[in-house]
């Protein structure tokens, strides 16, 4: 009877400040570049462990090339400058040859060992993309998980598609839709929308996460809004339609006004103070314009990245050396 060749796993982690967390990372994961069994009982191995060097503040480099030199199953592949953890997650996604490709951070928030119990999960649901579903409280601060779970409420009303509120950072994707989304997905367009454009059975699979390993997360709020915001831009008109609706809104609130004003000149011996109520109008409308400007506006500058052909990442043959910043 034939034996069935193990399941190949490509494990992508984009770097941006890694250098003290992932020599311990890359030896958790280490036993894992051995075949072996799943919990569920499938046989798969971690093929390949791409380090994505995205041009972070710290010695990343030198730990990249290091680990390169001790493991032979670990693959540098050097960015050019910094273009943020997406486009990075992309790249690896590119040069990945499993047949799944596991993404996780760099700060060991996330056990390589989980990969197994995901791999597991995808296979059962016939899933082609499986999210980790944290199990325990995530470790950080509680205005921040509020506004975590708050944006993602906000991106499932929008996008229509309640699974992508339990969208997060460690995922299992097929390595086919893997190398097909990595190939075409344009700049400014965010990975997670674009699993979802092109992927039918998504699963989530309970998780638990630990403390990130030596340094506290990279992400300050006002990344996070950017994120948050490019997330809304790339989900399709869904947002533009909101703003034809404040406009509706608006007209029928002037029309309500304007009747109230009328009628309390005429019949209800009331005065109507001509300053005030033309002050309150004029602010209301130019806020209303200036913002459906201002989206409409966005919705331009991301068209006009992607028509230009500005390029999402580009890849270098040789180490890329970090500067510190002092």
């Amino acid at each position: 009877m034939d034996i069935p060749s193990p399941y190949r796993v490509s494990l992508v982690i984009p770097v941006f400040c890694g250098e003290k967390t992932l020599p311990s990372l890359i030896g958790e994961t280490a036993p894992l570049t051995f075949e072996q069994t799943s919990p569920g009982g499938n046989c798969f191995v971690i093929c390949e462990v791409l380090l994505i060097h995205d041009c972070g503040p710290d010695q990343s480099d030198k730990a990249l090339e290091d680990l390169s030199v001790e493991h032979s199953f670990v693959r540098p592949v050097w960015l050019t400058r910094n273009y943020g953890q997406h486009a990075a997650t992309l790249a690896g996604m590119a040069s990945a040859t499993g047949d799944w490709v596991a993404i996780i951070d760099e700060d060991g928030q996330q056990n390589p060992v989980d990969i197994g119990l995901m791999l597991d999960y995808a296979l059962a649901g016939s899933f082609q993309l499986v999210y980790a579903k944290p199990t325990n409280t995530l470790p950080h601060g509680w205005l921040r998980n509020a506004a975590s779970r708050t944006a993602k409420a906000i991106s499932a009303k929008v996008l229509g598609n309640k699974a992508i509120g339990n969208f997060n950072s460690f995922r299992l994707i097929d390595g086919e839709i893997a190398r097909t989304l990595a190939a075409y997905c344009g700049n400014g367009v965010y990975l997670d929308v674009g699993l979802f454009w092109i992927t039918g059975r998504i699963g989530h699979c309970p998780v638990h996460l630990r403390n990130e390993l030596g340094r506290p997360s990279g992400y300050s709020y006002f990344k996070l809004f950017g994120h948050f915001w490019n997330l809304i831009l790339t989900t399709g008109t869904r947002p533009l339609r909101l703003i034809t609706l404040m406009g509706f809104f608006s007209v029928v609130l002037a029309i309500v006004i304007s009747g109230y004003a009328i009628y309390g000149k005429f019949y209800g011996n009331i005065p109507v103070q001509g300053w005030t109520s033309l002050l309150i109008v004029v602010s209301f409308f130019s806020g209303s314009i200036l913002t459906a400007l201002g989206v409409i506006a966005e919705y331009l500058a991301v068209t006009m990245g992607i028509v230009m052909g500005k390029p999402l990442y580009v890849v270098s043959s040789k180490p890329t050396r970090s500067v510190i910043r002092k």
